[in-house]
């Protein structure tokens, strides 16, 4: 038996009641569509609309990104849907480097299993699921056809971004190994739309813990908003985490990119040397 909840709006009231005793028993699926603003910094103000229209169609794929999320109460799997770049008609190899790989967590013993490639290498990421202090308010809207409530949460950026890469964030850190330098961590507000009537605490990506299903978050200039779910009773949705890889937490992980980075450019400047 499977429920398209979002087109059943009279039948989800009907099943709310009966979740809240028996959410252990369903699976789910939900679809996320993420969508990032294009920031050009100071650079950007020096183009023209056209070329940043240009800029923007060769950047569609790291700006807009399909997302499933697989879900029981306690396990839930976050995997995101290959494209093809519409201009070059291939895969986006660079930009998957620093891509968020296929993602396992498991909320009830607080685990993290994640998938990444880098350079030719296969990393099998295993860290504890870092726990988010919500702070819960009381305004709503709708999302489809569920009522949805307001959450924030501050959290490191590291926690959130640990698998990607930015010189930036290099510089950062370089920064931090001069003692004279005083370099405090750069925090995030995420702000997060749950769903009471979906009583799972799962969500997409790292976000999870609320008394609901997370069906909208955002973070900085990037959105994650659900589009679909999908409620199974009898059909189990197959929950398992990624085997294959080298096992890494993620702060090794992280240096393990750094490194790499570090050493391209060190290479790319003695070239010019």
């Amino acid at each position: 038996m499977k429920l398209i909840i979002l087109n059943f709006p009279l039948y989800i009231c009907s099943i709310g009641l009966f979740f809240t005793t028996n959410a252990q028993n369903f699976h789910g699926k939900a679809t996320y569509v993420s969508k990032s603003k294009m920031d050009l910094g100071s650079y950007g103000a020096t183009m023209s609309e056209a070329r940043k229209k240009q800029i923007a169609a060769r950047l569609k794929n790291r700006l807009e990104k399909t997302y499933v999320l697989r879900f029981n109460s306690k396990e839930s799997t976050f995997l995101e849907e290959e494209k093809i770049d519409a201009i070059s008609g291939a895969t986006d190899s660079w930009g998957g480097y620093f891509s968020r790989g296929d993602q396992y967590k498991n909320i009830k013993e607080s685990t993290l299993v994640q998938s990444q490639e880098f350079y030719g290498k296969r990393f099998l990421v295993k860290d504890t699921l870092y726990k988010l202090e919500w702070t819960m308010g009381t305004e709503s809207k709708k999302i489809g056809q569920y009522t949805c409530y307001k959450a924030k949460a501050f959290v490191p950026d590291i926690e959130l971004n640990w698998y990607d890469f930015s010189w930036s964030d290099l510089r950062t850190s370089e920064k931090k190994a001069d003692q004279s330098a005083v370099v405090s961590e750069k925090m995030v507000v995420v702000e997060a739309w749950y769903a009471p009537q979906i009583p799972f605490a799962q969500g997409p990506g790292e976000f999870w813990g609320l008394p609901g299903l997370i069906l909208e978050v955002s973070v900085d200039n990037t959105t994650l908003l659900c589009t679909e779910i999908v409620i199974n009773k009898e059909n189990k949705v197959l929950i398992e985490a990624p085997e294959r890889g080298t096992d890494i937490t993620k702060k090794n992980y992280a240096e393990t990119v750094r490194n790499k980075m570090i050493e391209m450019r060190s290479n790319r400047m003695g070239r010019r040397g």
